[in-house]
């Protein structure tokens, strides 16, 4: 099976052109990635996700935290999170492959619910983050996605129910567990959770710790605590990621200045933002925004886009 889901990735691809790149499909939060070579690593914002690699190898860092993943391999993110990925294994003669399938929280809370004995909880502490084997029912599904890529009247109609299926495999599945923690009511899970949604709405606003304390129902040391548990990161930092993450996006694909995108992200001062920039990033924001351009103009070159 997993050939097969494979051989129909790439000809899929190939049908849109070949080359390399991110190839979104008309299945809505269904995307293919295939790249020649391995890559520098990327900063972003992660979404509640299933990624399933088919070929090569990918590491992501969450924080302290690293994980590996490889063929036959799905990393699932259960709340939005800034995170570092890179590819680490891919070739022209072997290129990685992978497809990432965006999921509703709200759909896995209603499998969940309709379980007759849901799976146990595990220990509300570590990020809300896991990698697992790819089992041929997972497979199957994901297969089942990639037929209405060439059936575009099926979607509307099949899409749903393959979500469905897809999130009954995962919670029934040896991580179960870790997907319930996020949708128990009232778990410190769910109430950190409430105050990430917050964090990335309001970003560019100055957000005391005690309110977001006071949205999560908790007290400001408690909060603190779990936040860092699943995060990886104290709220600040959390904030500050997604600050330069979305300042770097303006740079890059609106053309911002550097004090435009520092002010539109939240910042009063562009020296400070400018020493924040090129602490986490290594680089000075101007310059970052400059190889970002230039770097996706070379990917962009050799890759097929679909509308």
């Amino acid at each position: 099976m997993s050939s097969t889901l494979l051989a129909a990735v790439n000809a899929y691809i190939e049908g849109q052109g070949g080359g390399q790149g991110l190839f979104p499909t008309l299945v809505e939060g269904f995307n293919i990635v295939r790249s020649f070579q391995s890559m520098l690593p990327v900063r972003a914002v992660y979404r509640p996700s299933l990624c399933v690699v088919l070929q090569g190898a990918k590491e992501i860092h969450f924080g302290d935290d690293r994980l590996d993943y490889g063929a036959m391999d799905c990393l699932v993110v259960s709340v939005e999170l800034p995170a570092t990925g890179r590819i680490v294994e891919a070739s022209a003669e072997a290129p990685y492959i992978g497809v990432v399938i965006d999921f509703d929280v709200a759909m896995v809370r209603d499998v969940l619910e309709q379980l007759d004995e849901p799976p146990a909880p595990v220990a509300e502490s570590g990020p809300c983050v896991f990698v697992g084997r790819v089992d041929e029912t997972l497979i199957d599904c994901v297969m089942r996605l990639m037929r209405m890529t060439a059936s575009p009247k099926s979607i509307p109609i099949l899409y749903q129910s393959v979500m469905r299926e897809i999130c009954y495999w995962l919670v029934s599945g040896p991580h179960g567990g870790e997907l319930r923690k996020l949708v128990l009511p009232e778990s410190n899970v769910e109430r950190v959770a409430a105050a990430i949604s917050a964090l990335h709405l309001n970003f560019a606003r100055t957000l005391r710790i005690e309110q977001l304390a006071e949205l999560a129902g908790m007290s400001p040391s408690s909060f603190h605590q779990h936040f860092k548990a699943l995060t990886s990161m104290t709220p600040l930092q959390f904030q500050k990621q997604l600050r330069l993450l979305e300042a770097r996006r303006l740079m890059v694909s609106e053309a911002a200045n550097v004090s435009d995108a520092a002010y539109r992200v939240g910042y009063e001062s562009v020296s400070q933002f400018s020493r924040e920039y090129s602490r986490e990033f290594g680089i000075a924001p101007k310059q970052d925004a400059l190889n970002q351009q230039r770097l996706y103009n070379t990917y962009a070159s050799r890759s097929v886009r679909t509308a």
